[in-house]
């Protein structure tokens, strides 16, 4: 016990201007401390602007002062922040019996400098905007990691690092360029394909024959629905402008509807919140002759299942993450013109076929149509045909091991010409949409982990078996 409080002395000591450490305070069964550190906006220029980056060390009640390896969470994104702990739950409660568990709010979202619609009005050109935003993508969040891992983990030893989806992306980015920090690795759906150009293109080719997948099985599980959202549709479509006002004076038309699929075909109950959705899509007629309209209930939480009003980092760097020395070019916006009329919500709605919704991809005329993204229209044009971004992996060192596919739930993840050779231990998982909590939980309680050579860090071991899967959705 005396070393385990020598060590958090020691953590304690390190606090100065550029690392801060809060005191402990409680929520159900877990104790949490808040870490906030000064780091470079650019670690090319350290002498430049300095961001503040938020962090929260996680532990279970009564282990305080228990010596434990470091987890670093690294979500999905990009573009939000990483989860507040309410109460022991899930895989966070399996992670800190073992683990100091440590949840990063990557840089821009959250408490670490955050780039909200207010913030970025603080610049006065669209220029200045594009040159700020450069600096948030995965290569410095993992600079950050860097800079927090040598200041709280006692002797800087190495941790292990938990990425999921995005945080996957940065995870490899990770193995990449500073591997020396890393002792394990765990993946769920955070495989990226590692070209070296923008390898957007492949992946949203990919994604929109899953999204019909998704969209398949959603009316499968509501066919009642088909109906009422073609209706939705032909209202929108027979509008004036083709849309209706929403209440933060943006307009949905018809192919904003289908951003609905950004929550409702991602996300765990997706498909339930997205059919009790459109339950309260109509207003009822009071007066006789009154004109149908869509409620205020449905349009505002259209707005909320969006949410790009609080994290307009996502729309506007989304596929920024896919891009290495090569520019996007509203890749979703002109993959999804490879698809024909799939995705025509108009035209299905006229001849009584299902409408199709859309999932992680953004569009140009989202800043057309979303009143909170307008004022960034212009910079998000700038970061989309912007081609000299810098490497976020290294081949020559990934490419050491056996390649793999690997396919999850939240996005589908290929091989480009590179290839995830790297990736030896990593095993194929098909998931349903529904079952990423459970599955994380599964797998920590399992301890599904196997070593893998040398030379390389601890890759997760995913095996889930039919039926099991089948009991997450």
């Amino acid at each position: 016990m005396a070393c385990d409080r020598t060590s958090s002395m020691e953590n304690d000591e390190r606090s100065s201007k550029e690392h801060t450490v809060g005191s402990w305070y409680s929520v159900p069964e877990l104790s949490l401390r808040d870490h906030r550190f000064s780091v470079p906006l650019d670690y090319k220029s350290p002498a430049s602007s300095v961001i503040s980056v938020f962090a929260r060390e996680v532990a279970g009640a009564g282990n305080e002062e228990k010596s434990l390896p470091y987890l670093l969470y690294l979500h999905g994104g990009p573009g939000f922040e990483s989860p507040r702990p309410q109460e022991a739950s899930g895989w966070l409660t399996k992670a800190c019996e073992e683990y100091r568990v440590i949840l990063l709010d990557q840089r821009g979202t959250g408490l670490s400098t955050p780039l909200t619609v207010s913030s970025l009005s603080q610049f006065s050109s669209a220029l200045q905007q594009a040159d700020y935003l450069q600096h948030f993508r995965a290569d410095n969040v993992i600079n950050d990691a860097e800079f927090i891992r040598v200041r709280i983990v006692p002797n800087e030893e190495p941790w292990t690092v938990l990425g999921m989806s995005f945080g996957g992306f940065c995870a490899v980015t990770y193995l990449s360029f500073a591997p020396k920090g890393l002792k394990h690795v765990l993946l769920t759906g955070g495989l990226p394909p590692i070209d070296n150009e923008c390898t957007a293109d492949t992946v949203y080719r990919a994604c929109y024959k899953n999204v019909l997948l998704q969209n398949q099985k959603y009316y499968e599980r509501f066919p009642q629905d088909k109906e009422i959202i073609r209706e939705v549709v032909l209202h929108l479509a027979e509008s004036d402008g083709m849309g209706v006002p929403l209440p933060s004076g943006g307009l949905l038309t018809p192919w904003g509807l289908q951003l609905l699929g950004l929550s409702g075909l991602g996300c765990g109950g997706g498909f339930e919140r997205l059919h009790y959705m459109f339950e309260r899509a109509w207003d009822p007629v009071l007066v006789p002759g009154a004109k149908k309209q869509l409620s205020y209930t449905f349009k505002r939480e259209f707005e909320n299942s969006i949410a790009f009003d609080t994290n307009p980092l996502y729309a506007m760097m989304h596929e920024m993450i896919y891009c290495q020395g090569a520019a996007s070019r509203w890749s979703a916006h002109r993959i999804r013109d490879e698809t024909g009329d799939i995705f025509d919500a108009v035209k299905a709605a006229k001849e009584g076929q299902p409408v199709f919704f859309t999932r992680e991809m953004v569009f140009p005329w989202m800043f057309d149509e979303i009143a909170v993204l307008r004022p960034f229209k212009e910079a998000a044009h700038m970061l989309a045909e912007k081609k000299d971004w810098s490497p976020l992996y290294d081949t020559q060192r990934l490419r050491q091991n056996q390649r793999q596919w690997l396919y999850d739930c939240k996005v589908t993840l290929l091989t480009t010409s590179e290839g995830l050779n790297f990736a030896r231990w990593v095993r194929k998982v098909v998931l349903s949409s529904f079952n990423q909590a459970y599955a994380w939980r599964y797998l920590l309680q399992q301890q599904y982990i196997m070593k893998t050579c040398m030379l390389m860090p601890i890759f997760l071991k995913i095996r889930l078996h039919r039926s099991l899967a089948s009991d997450f959705g």
